[in-house]
């Protein structure tokens, strides 16, 4: 007898996801999904393959002549086994909107010889005018009653995907991520950090959080395809009547309440935003709470809030946002303006260049101009600085805390924007840190940046770095500043991994360099660059704002300030 065949790849790799799933959540399987681990491996690999197939494509309607594959062989062969399983409705009645959603225009001319004679009008439209005297479902073949020839074709609809949605979630502790994971793994196209986690680390502790992640899911589903807006307060009651137990989803139901409120305030619900933002922990809700109370001519209510805002501001993010709304509320109340202690000013320059032939960015058209051989000039924004502490900081990212990492395609630790992520690794950042007070931090880098090329990191710009780069900033960054980054870097990881300016220029000889915000006609600075550009004043760092403008007529390019 021949050897059998060796499983298709996309096979192979459903199959180690259903084994990591039976090891790590065996306790949390009710008795269909026991039952689907144990009959699918029971199937022939022609049938095996097929389902997976079809989960890993947009379904669950299908036609069988679109599901021909040579490792297959016939699909309703395949498909009978998993039929006589229910998996799979091997000749499954299409209504006439999943008709039109499988169906060619040319074969839909075939079905329905009415509106073929509007040959240039939309499907949708062929669809409105058909769907009131074709409300029955019919098997696809049955849709050719009025055709010339018969239907020869099958639809296949799979039944278990909500089965296999589940259990894709426990997998990967997410909905955004699907079985095209390990593929993309299998091509080299995404290389993941290999992080040691027991059997026992997993994304959910019981049950109830997998039920809890799914309802949450859904609430912000029917958010983003909420139609009228009376529904917006039984949403949220939905989403706050919600029973977890569990920090991380907790922090979801958070961020959900937040979108909500976000919701509610474009539709002037002031009330329902309210409760959304009270309810919520999410950053930010806080100072839109504020907002809204303005809105709604609560203006004392939110002076008194913004108040306690400042007194304990939750980052530096909010402190500015609440401070730049004080004296409108002060004004709206009659009340005397409150004097705010001034700021350092940031450094601002124009320079004038000719308006450039082909299409350009202005970020490029500045480094261009600036750049020369003895100072050169890269683009950096964020990727530069993030790139430095993620390389520096490898061994803190990646420590396998506990829930931190719970399968093998992760970016980054799970936590990454929980608010307790920097204390549950102090002492390991702490050590990476400490380089920067001595030499051992250029080491370090170096060796990240060859040994881990390439893998996935929430904060290393791999196509960004190149040697180059990487020697210029260690010998032109000092390791005082680049301590003072990485450490408000840390402080608040959402806000802080962005904002940063868009160039920076060194001078090797000098060992020095500058950064330089670019800033072309009509752009106004962000508040998350502000806050950057502020900080690296009040620490003497080297930074400015450069204003591009284009010159008029043909008097070329002339400085209006030293470059």
């Amino acid at each position: 007898m021949s050897p059998p065949a060796p499983s298709p790849y996309y096979l192979s790799n459903f199959e180690r996801a259903l084994a990591w799933i039976a090891e790590r959540y065996d306790d949390l399987l009710d008795a269909a999904e026991h039952a689907f681990l144990h009959e699918f491996a029971q199937l022939p690999q022609p049938s095996r393959a097929l389902l997976v197939r079809m989960l890993m494509r947009q379904g669950p309607l299908f036609r069988a002549s679109r599901l021909v594959y040579e490792e297959i062989g016939c699909p309703l062969q395949a498909a009978a086994p998993l039929a006589a399983l229910g998996w799979v409705d091997a000749d499954a009645p299409v209504t006439i909107d999943e008709l039109f959603s499988i169906a060619t225009r040319p074969e839909l001319c075939r079905m329905f010889p009415s509106v073929a004679g509007n040959k240039h009008a939309r499907k949708a439209a062929w669809l409105e005018a058909l769907r009131e005297t074709h409300a029955e479902p019919r098997r696809y073949g049955e849709w050719y009653v009025n055709a010339t020839e018969s239907g020869s074709d099958t639809a296949l609809r799979t039944t278990i995907d909500a089965l296999c949605e589940r259990l894709r979630l426990m997998f990967f502790g997410n909905l955004h991520q699907d079985w095209s994971e390990f593929v993309l793994a299998d091509l080299g196209i995404f290389q993941y950090e290999s992080v040691p986690f027991p059997a026992s680390a997993r994304a959910f502790r019981q049950r109830a959080d997998i039920d809890a992640y799914l309802a949450l899911h859904a609430c912000r589903a029917a958010l983003d395809a909420l139609a009228d807006e009376e529904h917006i307060a039984s949403l949220l009651s939905a989403a706050r009547a919600l029973a977890i137990d569990n920090p991380w989803l907790e922090t979801r139901r958070a961020k959900l309440l937040f979108r909500i409120g976000q919701h509610a305030e474009r539709l002037a619900r002031w009330p329902v935003a309210l409760d959304a933002y009270a309810g919520s922990q999410w950053p930010g809700a806080r100072h839109r709470r504020i907002r809204v109370l303005e809105r709604d001519g609560r203006c004392a209510q939110a002076l008194d809030l913004a108040k306690q805002a400042l007194q304990e501001p939750e980052s530096e993010a909010e402190r500015q946002r609440v401070a730049r709304m004080l004296p409108r509320l002060h004004r709206a109340l009659g009340l005397p303006a409150q004097r705010l202690a001034r700021e350092q000013a940031i450094e601002r320059e124009t320079l004038v260049l000719p308006y450039p032939d082909t299409s350009f960015s202005v970020e490029y058209v500045a480094r261009d101009h600036l750049s020369t051989e003895a100072a050169p000039v890269f683009y950096v924004e964020n990727g530069l600085v993030n790139s430095l502490f993620g390389l520096l900081c490898w061994e803190a990212v990646f420590a396998p805390v506990p829930g931190a990492f719970f399968h093998p395609f992760q970016r980054g630790p799970a936590d990454l924007h929980a608010p307790d992520f920097l204390s549950r690794r102090t002492e390991v950042f702490a050590r990476c840190l400490s380089q920067l007070d001595d030499d051992g931090y250029r080491s370090t880098i170096r060796h990240h940046l060859e040994a881990k090329a390439g893998l996935q990191s929430p904060f290393v710009f791999w196509s960004m770095l190149t040697p180059q780069l990487v020697d210029l900033a260690l010998d032109c960054l000092p390791p005082a500043h680049l301590k003072l980054w990485f450490t408000r870097l840390l402080a608040d990881i959402r806000e802080n991994r962005s904002g940063l300016p868009d160039l920076v220029r060194f001078w090797p000889a000098e060992r020095r360099y500058e950064f330089i915000e670019v800033k072309g006609p009509g752009d106004k600075l962000q508040d998350n660059q502000t806050r950057w550009l502020r900080f690296c004043v009040a620490h003497g760092m080297p930074v400015r704002v450069l204003d591009v403008r284009w010159a008029q007529g043909d008097g070329g390019a002339t400085m209006m300030a030293a470059a």
